[in-house]
């Protein structure tokens, strides 16, 4: 693979890992990044020896970068992605979830529309080898067709549900969801980095057939281990012949008539092996593609689904109906009026 260079909008931790991804990916290499303030932008340029910038459109001006990974708060990731899609950037990656509300959903389904950069959401999970082994398992037939999803997160819906949505559905080859039925619960809390109630619980339907439960919250799957329980993730495909069932903090296992497999997460020391090598697999994908090779499955378009399949959720609370995402149009204020009657 010829060399590519890529840039870092965002400093934080993500930023960090995005950077430290390129030590094990050949033949791309970070350059520069760029924070308005943040006082680790010096930091971080230092420890990977990239040139640091204050203002987005002089670094990309300057390094014409292949890939910008966004490592923003949601807040202002359609600005930031405008600007690289104006600027011609060939590939860009988004920290999920691509969304946090209508608007910007709206906003990025025009760019989508018209960019030609190529922009795939930060699911990096989906590259976990115990996740990516469960899914080889149900693609091989060794457990008969897929029946059956259960998914979820422990943080609120607009933070994690499309995390769990998404990573679920990797195990039933990646079908779109067709239509909606769910409810919210407790207090809604606006206040956070993702606004969202305490709990969310639905029903989804697949393209395939396949029916999935789906929660978040105070509803989602809890684990032991009390350090890991806020952001734990469970995906379970349930087929006519076994399961597969993968947890960020927890067992995975995969069952058949044959046998079973099985195994845990491994510890903090191989749960951060394991999510650093999945971040690196992912921007590995996104470079194939952008040197020619099939879309990410976490691309833009899809992510956007998988946002409305969110947005579908909140009008199901209201509506107590199933909604069906082709004939849905969610209104600017959505989210707010599910607030204001919860």
């Amino acid at each position: 693979m010829s060399e590519y260079t890529a840039a870092i909008v965002g400093t934080g931790h993500r930023g960090r890992e995005h950077a430290l991804a390129y030590d094990r990916i050949d033949g791309a290499v970070p350059v520069a990044c760029m924070a308005r303030s943040d006082p680790r932008r010096e930091e971080l340029a230092a420890e990977f020896d990239m040139a640091a910038y204050d203002d987005l459109g002089e670094m990309l001006s300057a390094t014409d970068p292949d890939v910008v990974h966004v490592c923003t708060p949601p807040s202002v990731r359609v600005d930031v992605m405008e600007a690289i899609s104006a600027a011609g950037v060939p590939a860009a990656t988004v920290e999920k979830p691509v969304a946090v509300g209508v608007e910007d959903w709206r906003a990025l389904r025009e760019l989508e529309a018209r960019t030609e950069t190529k922009f795939a959401v930060c699911h990096q999970f989906r590259w976990q080898p115990h996740l990516a082994r469960c899914r080889e398992a149900v693609a091989s037939g060794a457990l008969g067709e897929v029946e059956f999803l259960d998914c979820s997160g422990r943080l609120v819906l607009t933070d994690q549900g499309t995390h769990c949505l998404h990573y679920a559905n990797s195990l039933n080859g990646d079908a779109r969801i067709k239509s909606v039925f769910g409810n919210v619960s407790g207090d809604y809390h606006a206040e956070q980095g993702h606004p969202g109630h305490d709990g969310t619980q639905a029903m989804g339907t697949f393209e395939n057939g396949v029916r999935a439960a789906w929660a978040t919250g105070d509803a989602g799957a809890r684990v032991p281990d009390a350090e890991a329980e806020h952001e734990h993730i469970q995906c379970v495909a349930y087929t006519d012949a076994g399961h597969a069932r993968w947890e960020m903090f927890g067992d995975w296992e995969i069952v058949s008539a044959d046998g079973a497999e099985r195994g845990t997460f491994g510890g903090e020391e191989t749960y951060w092996e394991n999510r650093n090598q999945a971040q690196a697999d992912f921007q590995r994908a996104v470079l194939r593609w952008l040197a020619g090779g099939d879309p990410v499955g976490t691309n833009l378009e899809r992510s956007l689904h998988e946002w409305k399949a969110v947005l579908a959720l909140y009008e199901s609370a209201l509506s107590n109906e199933s909604v069906r995402l082709d004939a849905f149009d969610p209104k600017p204020t959505l989210i707010e009026r599910v607030a204001a009657e919860s």
